[in-house]
């Protein structure tokens, strides 16, 4: 069938992905189309679940099979048909862990550039051969230095992790880095047999024996002779200094458990020989306009435009030279500044002047990846194509959505159609089309409630996104608490915040605002969290994390709290084996049910039984997953639901155990909703579905895995686990943009939580660009004036009201639109 080219349309017909109820839906090409709906109501899966998989589908038949198995697959959407669909490209809230090497020049490209004008362009020491651009880069064999492999930092054992009580001695276990048991014994029998005091403190040995023991790469073999207890016969022991055992473990060992205890020993450091840049000594001698490109690469894009403009000027004053003494006024070094000058524009006009080329990946919030993908995309020159984008105003400031809006329009007016997942309402005002999904979530949507002009949306009755798109939607009046006592730093120094001052009121809801890169996550995710754990001696939440550097002058009224709770985006889990059951613990619940029905106590089953990460229920051809890779000869693998259990996770046997006419992988197939009535009357598990309800995740499968979970779905689930938790004590609650990927209704149940942990005497203190949640809060803390070296001060504090009419803060004019009138 061939598409009608006047038909400047995408029909869709029979789309069933997911929850999608068979609909059919019509779509303009060369428009703004924006899909809206409450969370899980459908809109991803059939922007990205059937538009794009069908788009990438087709683009993977015309490539030859055996470049297939190289591509990242994506499986075919359940359509029945498909007409008027132009190639598309995606831009989507990756969540995953970056790479520590990717950076914002790697993610933008813009790192080739800048190493091929230091390449080409840079200023080399007399007699120095000229270097390809590879060697400019940390990543490459010719560009690494050798002795952090361009990583930037160093890992050794630290003699003060080694020993950390240098008044015990040796006998009584000094060195804790070494083993403990029969090879601990081992080793100290070694140490007295050459002549070293083990009865002795520590610090009482000499600086030679001490260095000796922990550092040495000698392995001498010592005659440890009979003792009572422990050997009866003599025998040569082999010496390891600490350090050696630590390396052993880590290179050798494969428990999880040794190695991380091995790491506890393990000090990183700013590589000795680079500082810090990864790069070789011969490529740091090259300098452009008087910097080596580390340098270059560490400034903001505001300096290196700054940096990049008087050369890039050249060309329009025709200065440029085929040859220079100097590389900076030769034609490719014009040619190459002028080409980085306009690209950069681009990030500056979205609002991320702040950032550097060198910021690794790994700091940057999924919204600002997301802006740095769809700027690349906007110097690409692509026509043609639909660019499916997921919710590219989250974590946006009001002030930053407004040039992304106009970058937006640039891909359109560029001959592009944007297919956009969106909550903001602003942006969905903007739009030239809107496809509402609803009327509820998961199985309660799935349906096209509405797709045509923004305006026609008004009267459409069941749609929640009408209701608050065009005032209708009710809010509650909130009474402003007063607090009840403060938290007084002084003198703060991390990232972009220096020296600064600021108070944090007690038993109130605090938002804390401010345009991207200001340093609201570093003052609350960092900074806050970092000293009240401190304060109370809790250990990080991840073991990947380590004790952040802050420097402060005074804190005071951190003894207010009892307990830290943060509520992060980070996954629940890393594997498809973590779902929400298993992470909320309503699942121990479920597994004594089955356990307790007679049919499993009359086989002996326990709870254990019950569990697909156990070897006695679960399916032993899938390992519990569910499914199995199958490798075909001249296409590429896929995933298939396993032969044997055909998905359920669990051996035959375990599923013939009923409770109430379902097995429990039928329950772990249940949505929130549907537990909630099934398991109404079992305490444990009725109190995790319940509040899972009430922050909004109702349509989300038991079973579901982590690795299927947005960040805001995965931080709600902590928000509930923490909420079915007995309330004890005076808590800090700590949330980075909780409202990030919520339609408004939700963000209303989710406001309704917290302001409830409140009433119940704890601190909450939120980073926040919504106005609703900023106009509902007690306090607002406006970080700012801009981003990166010009944000790091408090702009103005004080109730919304109070802030609203600060002059000066970015925050402020939109606030004030959003306040009722005084």
């Amino acid at each position: 069938m061939h598409a009608d080219l006047s038909d400047r349309f995408v029909h869709v017909r029979g789309a069933s992905e997911h929850n999608l109820k068979n609909i059919d839906v019509d779509l303009p090409r060369d428009a703004m189309v924006a899909f809206t709906g409450v969370s899980g109501s459908g809109k991803s899966s059939l922007a990205f679940g059937t538009l794009y998989a069908e788009a990438q589908r087709r683009y993977f038949e015309s490539v030859a099979p055996y470049a297939r198995r190289l591509l990242q697959q994506v499986g075919a959407p359940h359509v029945r048909e498909i007409t008027g669909l132009p190639p598309a490209v995606a831009l989507q809230q990756r969540r995953g862990a970056p790479s520590s090497r990717s950076s914002v020049g790697t993610l933008t490209t813009l790192s080739n550039l800048v190493r091929m004008l230091y390449s080409r362009a840079g200023t080399y020491p007399a007699g120095a051969s000229r270097l390809e651009a590879e060697a400019f880069s940390p990543n490459t064999a010719a560009g690494a230095c050798p002795r952090c492999h361009g990583l930037g930092e160093e890992h050794d054992v630290s003699a003060e992790l080694m020993v950390p009580d240098t008044s015990l001695s040796i006998r009584e276990g000094a060195i804790a880095a070494w083993p403990g048991a029969w090879q601990g014994a081992n080793l100290r029998s070694i140490v007295s047999g050459l002549g070293i005091d083990v009865e002795a403190p520590w610090d009482s040995l000499t600086a030679k024996d001490r260095d000796w023991l922990l550092f040495t790469d000698e392995q001498p073999k010592v005659l440890v002779k009979p003792e009572r207890d422990r050997v009866d016969h003599g025998y040569h022991g082999l010496f390891w200094s600490a350090r050696a055992h630590v390396n052993h473990v880590l290179s050798t060992s494969k428990s999880q458990m040794m190695r991380d205890k091995a790491m506890r020993f393990i000090r990183t450091a700013t590589c000795s020989d680079c500082q810090g840049t990864g790069l070789q000594a011969e490529s740091l001698a090259v300098t452009f306009a008087g910097l080596n490109i580390a340098q270059a690469n560490a400034l903001s894009f505001t300096e290196l435009v700054t940096l990049l403009r008087p050369v890039a000027e050249l060309a329009e004053a025709g200065a440029a030279t085929s040859s220079a003494g100097s590389g900076e006024a030769t034609e490719v070094a014009v040619r190459i500044s002028a080409d980085l000058v306009a690209r950069v524009q681009v990030l500056l006009e979205l609002g991320l002047g702040y950032l550097s080329l060198g910021r690794r990946s790994t700091t940057l919030s999924p919204g600002e990846a997301q802006r740095l993908r769809i700027a690349t995309q906007l110097r690409s020159g692509l026509f043609g194509v639909v660019y499916v984008l997921d919710e590219p105003s989250a974590g946006l400031h009001p002030a930053d959505a407004e040039p992304l809006i106009d970058v937006l329009d640039s891909l359109k007016h560029s001959g592009n159609s944007l297919f956009i997942v969106e909550h903001d309402l602003d942006i969905v005002r903007r739009a030239d089309w809107v496809v509402d999904i609803g009327p509820g979530a998961g199985e309660h949507g799935g349906q096209v409630l509405y797709s045509g002009p923004v305006a026609g949306l008004e009267h459409v009755e069941g749609s929640i996104t009408a209701q608050h798109l065009f005032g209708r939607a009710e809010s509650k009046d909130r009474t402003q608490r007063t607090p009840h006592g403060w938290l007084h730093l002084r003198g703060v120094s991390r990232h972009n915040l220096q020296d600064l001052s600021v108070d944090v009121p007690l038993c109130v809801l605090t938002a804390v605002t401010g345009v991207s890169g200001s340093g609201k996550s570093t003052l609350v995710s960092q900074v806050l969290a970092e000293l009240v754990r401190r304060h109370l001696g809790q250990t990080p939440d991840d073991p990947e994390d380590t004790e952040l550097e802050i420097d402060v002058d005074d804190a005071t009224g951190l003894e207010s709290f009892d307990r830290l709770v943060r509520v992060d985006q980070r996954p629940i889990g890393r594997t498809p084996r973590s779902n929400l059951a298993t992470y909320t613990g309503l699942f121990d619940a479920v597994r004594k049910l089955y356990a307790a029905t007679p049919q499993a106590r009359e086989r002996g089953y326990g709870a254990g039984r019950f569990s697909f990460n156990v070897a006695e229920g679960r399916c032993e051809t899938c390992q519990g997953e569910g499914f199995v890779s199958v490798e075909l000869l001249f296409l590429p693998g896929t995933y298939a639901p396993c032969p044997a259990c055909h998905g359920a996770r669990y051996n035959a046997e375990t599923l013939e155990i009923d409770y109430r006419g379902k097995n429990v992988a039928e329950v772990l197939a249940l949505s929130v909703d549907e537990a909630a009535d099934f398991l109404a009357d079992v305490p444990a598990a009725s109190r995790s579905l319940t509040t899972l309800r009430e922050v909004g995740l109702g349509y989300l499968r038991l079973g579901q895995p982590a690795t299927e979970l947005s960040g805001g779905e995965a931080q709600r689930i902590k928000l509930a686990t923490e909420l079915q938790r007995a309330r004890r004590g005076h808590a800090l609650y700590l949330l980075d943009e909780p409202t990030a990927g919520l339609h408004p209704a939700d963000i209303a149940l989710l406001l309704d939580q917290l302001h409830q942990l409140v009433d119940a005497g704890n601190t909450v203190v939120l980073v926040e660009h919504d106005l609703d949640t900023i106009a509902s809060a007690d306090w607002v803390i406006d970080m700012g004036p801009g981003g990166g070296d010009r944000g790091g001060r408090v702009v103005a504090a004080g109730t919304p009201a109070e802030v609203a009419r600060v002059e000066g803060s970015a925050t402020a004019p939109y606030l004030a639109r959003r306040l009722p009138a005084p």
